[in-house]
């Protein structure tokens, strides 16, 4: 494919799977977290560009409580997914409604919280895309708080860096690095034509493994 696969194609067409096989084929084998991130509202294929955030836990009062978050969503542009890197953190419930809501005036998509959220109820409502490990009702001043922002993060092994292409579903994340990005998508392209033919073929009553031996794709 010669024209340039666009975000609003890759949502119609693509899905993490294929992305990460894509990957998988280049040598970038570690673009997947291992663990769950379920989606805590919509299930919707989220596909956008990486905001990060870097949490820590605290057990001090927070001389400047949502400062760095606050700055963060500030910062969004269109088609941003927040990412928040709070190391499996469920002291407390670090994204919520009213986060969500800036978010998305700001033109964020979604986000990625590698702890804990709350308001759940509200975010569904609103039909923001979170995927999170878990939900927490505590409040995040003096628990949890934003250390840094717009830097390289890493969650269970992977590194999430500013403005990487990042895709997120039901079957779970993948991040594709900004260097890799053009030829990861067009092998995603091409599987999926790929694996359309041989499903087809399949349901004409080829045989599976005739299908494989013909076509290649599993």
């Amino acid at each position: 494919m010669s024209e340039q696969i666009t975000l609003s194609m890759m949502r119609e067409k693509l899905y993490c799977a294929v992305v990460c096989d894509a990957l998988d084929s280049l040598g970038l084998t570690n673009q997947s977290p291992r663990i769950e991130l379920p989606p805590q509202t919509v299930e919707t294929f989220l596909v956008g560009r990486c905001r990060t955030t870097l949490w820590s836990d605290m057990f001090h009062e927070d001389p400047s409580p949502y400062e760095l978050e606050l700055k963060a969503v500030d910062a969004c542009q269109p088609d941003d997914v927040m990412i928040a890197a709070a190391g499996g953190s469920i002291r407390s419930g670090v994204w919520g409604e009213l986060l969500s809501t800036a978010a998305s005036n700001a033109g964020c998509i979604g986000a990625i919280i590698d702890g804990a959220v709350r308001d759940v109820r509200q975010m569904r409502e609103m039909k923001f895309p979170v995927y999170a490990r878990g939900r927490c009702i505590y409040d995040s001043m003096n628990r949890q708080r934003v250390v840094d922002l717009d830097v390289p993060v890493e969650i269970d092994g992977v590194i999430f860096a500013p403005g990487d292409l990042v895709l997120a579903d039901c079957d779970g994340i993948v991040v594709v690095p900004q260097a890799a990005e053009e030829e990861a998508i067009r092998r995603a392209w091409q599987k999926v034509h790929d694996e359309n033919v041989t499903r087809d073929a399949i349901k004409g009553g080829m045989k599976a493994t005739e299908a494989y031996e013909k076509y290649g794709v599993l």
